[in-house]
């Protein structure tokens, strides 16, 4: 491992990219702690210290923006616009005729669906920071903290400063675009995925810290050594995958044979990601949300309606929030799979290519036969989704961990997906330059 290490830095292109990388990951993690124009610092450090977490769908966001919202920074929003912006431009394939001719359009196509997404990623960019600082100005953002503070979060609500705060955000929001951009051309990995990876991993020490300091050194203990085999466990499901065989036939151009290989279909237990668990998290926010505007009436008294939302949606240690929670997840990973892979398009293009299942007939036989394999596969695969995703919950229930809890949910599968596939990249950049690579 120290030898393969040692021939990366001794690669002066990797290593060039490698430092870029780096660069411009200090970049994103620096812009995280410089305050937004008009904000408070002094009361929105003691609103993180009087009440470390918020709820809800804020709780994602900061988790994907690695602190930078509760700090109402310029990079506040992180990279969760782009993240929305790009699940809606895949669910919009499926609806609109255009976007899906532009994905089969080739480079070109996709260079149009890029654009579509950074329009809208500025877009949502602009209305979530609206309401993020509408939020910070009604005091509502830390929830019922007790903090008297944490309703002065703003030094200026003037409709300028307000303008600004908005400006300043959603401008963070291009600037963590084009970062990312510029990693994934100049640096190594995929930019969008490793400044996500960044963001949740400097959550880690201070989630660590909390449990060692609230629960005691043993308890400390126990979460890690489970951590790592659950972090084991993520990886190996994660590389797990069903292969089709793949047969192409011979066929005679001119005077040369074409074809004649053997190949396969990987269709990865786990082929949806971690998309199913922020759908089921946004999802489950909207009951809360709704029960949070309603007012008591006119006598004073809550709707009971809103008493049994509250009561069970809201917090995560809740038996029904987490049944509900695992059969969203479980839906909607057969909802996001059936998406991205399609087993007609797959059959049209084997059966144009000569290609064919060695026992299926090509066409309609071999789209049936995907359909049925890929429905089987994707159980096990939603199964363990929900699983991973109960973590931090029952982390919340035994062991007062908060929602960030992190070998679990949201956070394990980022972490384990970019850390593999960065890794890889390495990997393969490695053997381009020399007969041995990073991995063995």
């Amino acid at each position: 491992m120290f030898s393969a290490l040692g021939r990366i830095f001794r690669t002066p292109d990797l290593r060039r990219k490698i430092g870029f990388t780096l660069f411009i990951v200090g970049i994103f993690r620096l812009g995280g702690f410089i305050p937004a124009p008009f904000v408070d610092y002094q009361n929105v450090q003691q609103c993180l210290a009087g009440t470390g977490n918020t709820a809800g769908l804020y709780e994602l966001i900061n988790l994907f923006s690695g602190g930078a919202l509760l700090q109402l920074s310029v990079f506040a929003l992180g990279i969760m616009p782009y993240i929305t912006a790009s699940i809606i431009t895949q669910l919009l394939r499926v609806v609109i005729p255009h976007f899906e001719a532009l994905h089969k359009e080739g480079q070109s196509g996709q260079g149009k669906l890029t654009q579509y997404t950074r329009y809208l990623t500025i877009g949502l960019a602009l209305l979530q920071s609206t309401t993020l600082i509408t939020v910070a100005r009604s005091g509502a953002l830390f929830g019922s903290s007790g903090v008297p503070v944490c309703n002065q979060l703003l030094s200026n609500d003037a409709w300028y400063a307000i303008m600004l705060m908005v400006i300043t955000m959603t401008a963070g929001t291009g600037l963590i675009m084009w970062l990312g951009e510029m990693i994934t051309e100049r640096g190594v990995g995929n930019g969008m995925s490793l400044m996500i990876f960044v963001s949740i991993a400097a959550t880690f020490p201070s989630s660590l810290w909390a449990i060692a300091k609230t629960e005691g050194i043993d308890i400390f203990v126990v979460v890690l050594a489970v951590g790592l085999v659950i972090m084991g466990l993520v990886v190996f499901v994660e590389q797990s995958q069903r292969r089709v065989p793949v047969q192409y036939a011979k066929r005679m151009v001119g005077r040369r044979t074409y074809g004649g290989t053997n190949t396969y279909i990987p269709i990865k237990v786990n082929m949806a990601g971690v998309i199913p668990v922020i759908f089921a998290s946004s999802l489950l926010y909207l009951p809360a949300l709704f029960a949070q505007f309603n007012q008591p009436g006119s006598g004073g008294t809550t709707p009971e309606w809103v008493v049994w939302i509250q009561n069970n949606l809201t917090s995560g240690d809740n038996p029904l929030y987490m049944v509900a929670y695992f059969m969203l997840i479980v839906g909607f990973t057969y909802f996001y799979v059936a998406i991205i892979f399609n087993p007609e398009e797959v059959a049209d293009n084997m059966k144009r290519y000569g290609g064919f299942i060695p026992g299926i007939r090509a066409g309609r036989p071999t789209a049936e036969y995907l359909d049925y394999v890929l429905t089987r596969i994707t159980l096990p695969g939603s199964l363990y989704l929900g699983l991973v995703a109960l973590i931090p919950l029952i982390a919340l229930a035994t062991v007062n961990a908060n929602q960030n809890f992190p070998f679990g949910g949201a956070s394990i599968l980022i972490i384990v997906g970019v850390g593999l596939d960065t890794v890889k990249q390495i990997d393969s950049q490695l053997q381009q330059r020399h007969y041995e690579g990073l991995l063995k």
